[in-house]
């Protein structure tokens, strides 16, 4: 499976598509003043405690104040506040972790007013950014994620990736890993750092273990909340996540984001250096790759997967729902059952391939179409599973209930991706009527004569609808060659499907477009 990801950047937004087998499984949309992203560390203070939530409220910046459980705090929370409040008191001076003294773990059925209160300064990072109505949802274990390596200040926990099925990899790992690792981290090994030596990861833990404690050097409390740390930009991040063996190509059509990405993949894999290229085609990026047409297919209630077949996707504020359709598919020589478990273990696929592209999180219940054999619905489980096992985030599946019934738990980090399949009638905008098409001969002929006079034209391209465009040239006498003659220009018709019926397009002798209308 060959892995591609286009990024299409704008002043305004920077999209990503992560293509697998020039087949679309992810998209990202975000905003260059985007904040609040997970895995951003805030140094905030404390805004209400809610003993009733056994939760606090905190003050990060944002509309709503941001949400800390007291389940979120970790362990060494003492130990985290007592290091902060050090380094605030040093003032740009660095404190090694690796040196500290760690305090007593705090009572893990505790209370939050027993450690924390009002006005308290607390270090924090975005583990969910904010939903609907909801604030970021934070935790105070802090993790700094690199490509191969996750750190944890003031843990002592060395974990492996559980997608490293080697026992003989996962027991080098760890020795390595504990071996360099400094005292008072605890490190977290990514699924990538499989078969990685341990120079690369020795360069990599003292990068991160340096951001983390530089950052702490330039903490200053009068100007709360502070970002400490921020997240790389979405752009790098999707890549550090995704980035291995099976990627063949990074596609970027902005200079800015390109030299961006170029730079990190030198810092993290020079060998994949030259996967990094710079788009410069005529065609948008995402029309060069049917991008676009992608993403309208695939992002409506109904989305079509095989022979007929279709999904129905519905949302609500509590879960998602997924009916499975055979639609009018049905093949010869199969019985209902059969018919029905083929189509179910399709269906599996472009579930969870509409997981990872709408980033759908929650609860989400599929309803199959209905088998009766036990061992069919254990292999529409199994297959499940399977395509499920590449998605990266964390998610559960429950067997088929009686009703034919699935449900899957995925964790929900980030707002569901929405797109809006549905267009406005281009001819009408959405009023649900139009001009008289008897007119649009002299609505089209005012413009030119217009245009033609106030510029001095001698040579102009009318583009319109290929019916428009026909009626305009057809016969010897055409309506083209009376206008030329009037207007005393070389008048070139173009026909362009793009264009809606009532639609026109008038070019200069260079190709600038003069004039773009519709008529109503």
């Amino acid at each position: 499976m060959s892995s591609e990801l286009a990024i299409k950047a704008s002043e305004k937004e920077v999209s990503i598509a992560l293509l697998e087998d020039k087949r679309l499984v992810e998209l990202n949309h975000s905003q260059p003043e985007q904040k609040f992203s997970v895995g951003d560390i805030y140094l905030a203070r404390v805004k209400k405690i809610m003993p009733s939530l056994n939760a606090a409220f905190i003050n990060v910046g944002y509309e709503k104040d941001a949400f800390l459980h007291y389940l979120d705090l970790g362990p060494q929370f003492s130990t985290l506040g007592k290091y902060v409040n050090q380094s605030i008191n040093r003032r740009g001076r660095s404190i090694a972790v690796s040196k500290f003294k760690r305090e007593k773990d705090i009572n893990k059925h505790g209370k939050i007013n027993e450690v924390l209160k009002a006005g308290k300064i607390v270090l924090v990072q975005v583990a969910k950014e904010p939903i609907s109505t909801k604030g970021p949802r934070l935790t105070s274990e802090i993790s700094i994620a690199g490509r191969n390596l996750v750190l944890m200040p003031f843990s002592d926990k060395v974990s492996i990736s559980s997608k490293i099925s080697s026992q003989e990899e996962r027991d080098r790992l760890r020795n390595l890993i504990t071996s360099i690792r400094p005292n008072n981290y605890g490190v977290i090994v990514r699924t990538v750092a499989e078969k990685t030596k341990v120079a690369e990861l020795d360069i990599e833990l003292r990068t991160l273990v340096r951001k983390f404690e530089k950052a702490l050097e330039s903490i200053n409390i009068k100007d709360l909340p502070q970002l400490v740390i921020e997240e790389q930009s979405r752009a790098t991040s999707v890549i550090r996540d995704h980035l291995n063996g099976n990627f063949e190509n990074i596609f970027i059509d902005n200079r800015e984001v390109y030299q961006e990405v170029k730079q990190y993949i030198s810092e993290v894999a020079p060998e994949k250096e030259k996967i990094v290229k710079l788009y410069s085609g005529k065609q948008s990026l995402f029309e060069k790759f049917d991008i676009e047409r992608q993403i309208k297919t695939s992002f409506g209630n109904t989305v079509s997967f095989k022979q007929g077949a279709y999904l129905i996707i519905e949302h609500t504020e509590a879960l998602h729902v997924i009916d499975v359709n055979s639609g009018n598919r049905s093949k010869s020589g199969l019985d209902q059952e059969s018919n029905a478990t083929e189509v179910n273990l399709a269906a599996t696929e472009e579930i969870a391939r509409q997981l990872r592209l709408r980033d759908m999180g929650g609860i989400i219940v599929v309803d199959f179409i209905d088998m009766h054999k036990s061992d069919n619905k254990q292999k529409v489980y199994d297959r499940m599973k399977e395509v499920m096992s590449k998605d990266k985030t964390k998610h559960n599946i429950l067997p088929l209930s009686k009703f034919g019934l699935m449900q899957i738990t995925r964790q929900r980090v980030r707002p569901e991706m929405h797109v809006e399949t549905a267009e406005s009638c281009p001819t009408c905008n959405g009023t649900g009527k139009v001009q008289p098409t008897i007119l649009l001969e002299d609505s089209v002929k005012l413009e030119l004569v217009a245009l033609i006079s106030q510029n001095s034209l001698k040579k102009i391209t009318l583009q319109a609808h290929p019916y428009f465009a026909a009626y305009l040239q057809h016969g010897r006498r055409s309506v083209i060659r009376q206008w030329r003659k009037e207007m005393k220009c070389r008048i070139t018709v173009e026909s362009l499907a793009s264009c809606s019926l009532h639609e026109f397009i008038i070019l200069d002798i260079n190709g600038d477009q003069l004039l773009r209308k519709t008529k109503m």
